[in-house]
C-alpha cells in the first residue's frame, strides 16, 4: 500500500484529525460546571469502591480511567457491562459508585448494567455528549460533553469524543487526589518501579517546590 502522491495533502489530512481532537480535548474544560463539582463532591463522600465501565472505545478510557483514579488515591477499578451482566454486578455494594463512559449512551447492555447497578450501588454517574439518551436518564449526575461538530473521524470513530472523556476524567482525578491530601510522598509509594519510581527521589523534590 502507497501513501497518497500528494505529500502535503497527507499531511494537511493528518493535521486537521490532531486539531479536531485538540478541540474536543478543550471542549471539555469549557463543559466544567456546578454539575463536575457536585461529583467530585460524591467522589469525596465515597466510603466505597469506584467501579468504571463502558464499551468500545469508552472502555478503553474507562479502563485507563480506573487506573489514574488509583493512582491517585481514589480505590477504582475497571469491570465491562458484559462481564456485569453476567455476574459481576455481583462485586457492587450499597456505598460504592459507578460512572459510566458513553458518547451516545445508545448501548444497550450498558444501560441494561447501569439500570441494575443504580440498584445496588450510592450513585451512577454517566459522562455522554447525549444528555436525552436512555443512559443519562438512569444516571444521579450527569457530565455532559459539549463537543465540537468535527470532534470524531467521520463524526462516528470515538476519537476526539474518547479524549475528551478522558480529560475530563482527568481532572476529577486530580481534583479528588488534592482534595483527599493525598500527596505526592503517598503516589511514590504505591508506585515504586518504572521509571517513575526510579526518579522519585528527584519528582518528590520539585513537586514540593511547586506546591510551596
Amino acid at each position: 500500500m502507497s501513501l497518497p502522491q500528494n505529500l502535503q495533502e497527507l499531511l494537511e489530512r493528518a493535521r486537521q484529525v490532531i486539531v479536531a481532537e485538540s478541540a474536543a480535548v478543550l471542549s471539555a474544560a469549557e463543559s466544567l460546571d456546578q454539575n463536575f463539582a457536585a461529583v467530585a463532591q460524591v467522589l469525596l463522600a465515597c466510603s466505597g469502591k469506584l467501579l468504571i465501565t463502558g464499551s468500545g472505545t469508552s472502555g478503553t478510557i474507562a479502563r485507563r480511567a480506573a487506573h489514574l483514579f488509583s493512582v491517585g488515591g481514589t480505590p477504582a477499578f475497571y469491570l465491562s457491562p458484559n462481564d456485569g451482566l453476567h455476574g459481576g454486578l455481583g462485586v457492587l455494594q450499597k456505598n460504592d459508585i459507578v460512572i459510566a463512559i458513553s458518547k451516545g449512551g445508545a448501548s444497550e447492555e450498558l444501560n441494561q448494567f447501569c439500570s441494575r447497578a443504580g440498584e445496588l450501588a450510592a450513585a451512577v454517574i454517566v459522562v455522554t455528549a447525549a444528555p436525552e439518551s436512555e443512559l443519562a436518564h438512569l444516571a444521579d449526575h450527569v457530565l455532559q460533553l459539549r463537543l465540537p461538530a468535527e470532534s470524531d473521524l467521520g463524526t462516528v470513530v470515538a476519537t476526539g469524543s474518547s479524549l475528551a472523556s478522558a480529560a475530563l476524567l482527568d481532572a476529577l482525578v486530580e481534583v479528588t487526589r488534592a482534595a483527599r491530601g493525598y500527596s505526592w510522598s503517598d503516589f511514590f509509594f504505591t508506585h515504586p518501579s518504572g521509571a517513575v519510581g526510579k526518579n522519585a527521589e528527584q519528582a518528590l523534590h520539585r513537586l514540593n517546590q511547586d506546591e510551596a
